[in-house]
């Protein structure tokens, strides 16, 4: 592999260039590592075929304030040769090395956010006019690219199919995440605090897949809220605002709330106090408010521009 950044990335400074070099080579060598083994041949040979940077990073309007430890994240996009190279289990441990490396050896001073769709899917959803992948073709920085494979070129999106989607996912996913607010705050009442983080986590999940797919029409699959927050603020700033992020107290409520999917059912250690619940039923209420603003908002530009 070759991965020449440098005139790509001269935006960034040097000691951001350096790491998403090292970006790549974890990418490359994770997923090959991953092919080892017990694998058919189905599974045998498959291949990264484009990294490109997208986001804060790519814009260059990425944030670092070590003060309030708010930093933006990497986003990259990992296109692969098939469906079959774009399953999860294939990227298990590069997702492990990114936070090893941000966490325990510290080589990396930034997180990493990736995502991996085969070529075919990518396209398709070009073809599409899908805006998600539309704006990462646009704006996003190809930090690799096999030669002979251009991506498709957009389609306009269709507005009167655009809209009933659209409306589909607004009417899905926001009355299930009233609801499991609603067992968050039953649970608190009758002091299941492990249940109640846990219905919390899935409120805001539900909130950010929501936003995602409303505005759009794309949300990636994870649990992670820490990754699905860094997404959904990416193309509604508004939600921002939801989470502080200034006090170790917030940072904490907030890294509890993110455990809670795992840890809040399965582990005898996780933990979290009454005053920490109380803060994100607060925090979790305007984040479903501002959410649901900026999606009603979004479905009435659909009836205007229809007038």
């Amino acid at each position: 592999m070759s991965v020449t950044l440098a005139e790509r990335l001269g935006h960034l400074p040097e000691n951001k260039r350096r790491e998403l070099e090292r970006v790549a080579r974890i990418l490359f060598d994770e997923f090959e590592d991953a092919q080892k083994g017990k694998l058919s041949d189905k599974e045998k040979g498959g291949r990264i075929l484009k990294l490109l940077l997208f986001g804060s990073h790519a814009r260059d309007d990425w944030v670092e304030d070590r003060e309030s430890d708010d930093r933006s994240e990497y986003n990259v996009l990992v296109v692969v040769s098939t469906k079959t190279f774009a399953d999860p289990r294939f990227w298990y441990r590069a997702a492990d090395r990114f936070l090893r490396e941000l966490t325990v050896t510290k080589h990396l001073a930034t997180p990493v956010n990736f995502i991996v769709h085969s070529i075919m899917h990518l396209n398709n959803q070009l073809a599409r006019g899908r805006p998600f992948f539309v704006d990462i073709a646009r704006d996003g920085i190809l930090l690799y690219g096999t030669p002979g494979l251009p991506l498709a070129k957009p389609k306009p999106l269709d507005p009167e199919a655009a809209k009933a989607e659209v409306r589909r996912h607004f009417d899905h996913w926001f009355p299930i995440a009233t609801h499991r607010f609603e067992l968050a705050k039953e649970a608190i009442g009758r002091g299941y605090g492990k249940e109640a983080a846990f219905d919390l986590h899935q409120t805001v999940e539900r909130l950010y897949h929501g936003t995602l797919l409303v505005l759009t029409l794309y949300s990636p699959k994870s649990h992670r809220l820490t990754f699905l927050r860094t997404h959904a603020e990416r193309v509604a700033p508004q939600l921002i605002a939801a989470w502080p992020r200034e006090s170790r107290f917030a940072r904490q409520c907030f890294a509890r709330l993110d455990r809670a999917y795992v840890e809040a059912r399965y582990s005898h250690r996780y933990e979290i106090t009454d005053e920490e619940l109380t803060w994100l039923v607060e925090r979790v209420k305007v984040l479903h408010e501002t959410a649901a603003a900026i999606c009603a908002a979004h479905l009435n530009g659909f009836d205007r521009a229809g007038t």
